[in-house]
């Protein structure tokens, strides 16, 4: 896990704005990213889980037919 330094605005004594260094930014950027691509993995891996398959043998003799 990426330790963060947030600065943070303040009004009347509330909470209003972090605000990260631009590299930690960057990595928080990155690992939501990341997270996103994961997510997107795995609801195509649900969502193909009953479909027909091919092995990587039966394609490359489909190939070299």
């Amino acid at each position: 896990m990426i330790e963060l330094h947030p600065e943070f605005l303040t009004k009347n004594g509330q909470k209003q704005f972090a605000i990260l260094p631009y590299e930690e930014f960057l990595k928080v950027q990155e690992l939501l990213e990341d997270l996103e691509d994961l997510q997107d993995l795995r609801n195509a891996k649900t969502e193909e889980k009953d479909s027909d398959s091919v092995s990587l043998i039966e394609v490359k003799k489909m190939l070299l037919s």
